[in-house]
């Protein structure tokens, strides 16, 4: 869960900063530079080539939320279909013998079904987290855990929880105490789950709209804030 805290943060981020929608979108790496940011960033865990990946691979979360427009509000698409983006870098397995952006459509559609279904919508669709039996041990297991191996190590997790607190000490400094708390519910942080614009707008009884120009200018000053803190790593 704190992972999905820092991914949902570092999507908006990433997000906003190469620009929303038109031919704002930088263009797809070339099979050669792909290639090699892959190499660098499995290789060493280099930041930017991992930002140099989401960033030319942004354009897929805007392509695939178009499919769901007027199901769902198009920012949460947005959200967590750049999660399932960055899941996708984080996970893809060149060996595997699948091309990134098949493996990055797919877990980017993912997320945003999950949405859909959550919200009981669409819920005949199939996704890689979907429940198909059990181990051994009598756990379950999704389509996810037979297809890709998942890395959760303590070190991850202690990793995670210092990013956390530093990112949070970020968003203390630079945001009201409004911004503040309306981001805490947007993405989870002091909160058993992350609530849509529209939770968010009901249990706060102000409009979506508001919500989600309060959530835009968060991340404004938010981005400024952490331009000198080594935020990928």
């Amino acid at each position: 869960m704190l992972w999905d805290f820092l991914n949902f943060i570092v999507a908006k981020i990433v997000f906003f900063c190469s620009g929303i929608g038109g031919d704002s979108f930088p263009k797809p790496l070339s099979q050669e530079d792909e290639s090699k940011y892959l190499a660098l960033y499995r290789e060493t865990g280099d930041p930017r080539a991992k930002e140099m990946l989401i960033k030319h691979n942004l354009r897929l979360v805007a392509h695939i939320a178009k499919k769901y427009q007027g199901s769902e509000d198009g920012d949460d698409l947005i959200s967590v279909g750049s999660i399932g983006l960055i899941k996708a870098i984080n996970t893809y397995e060149p060996n595997k013998g699948t091309q990134l952006a098949t493996y990055t459509a797919r877990c980017i559609e993912n997320e945003m079904l999950m949405l859909l279904r959550a919200n009981k919508k669409y819920k005949n669709n199939v996704s890689l987290y979907d429940t198909v039996g059990t181990d051994k041990d009598g756990n379950e297991l999704e389509l996810m855990d037979l297809l890709y191996e998942k890395e959760d190590g303590v070190l991850d997790k202690v990793e995670s929880r210092l990013l956390k607190d530093k990112f949070v000490e970020v968003m203390e400094r630079c945001l009201t105490d409004r911004e503040f708390k309306i981001m805490c519910l947007r993405y989870g942080i002091k909160c058993e789950k992350p609530l849509t614009q529209r939770e968010v707008s009901k249990k706060l009884k102000i409009s979506r709209s508001y919500v989600s120009r309060i959530e835009k200018k968060s991340i404004e000053k938010i981005k400024e804030e952490v331009k000198n803190v080594n935020f990928f790593s």
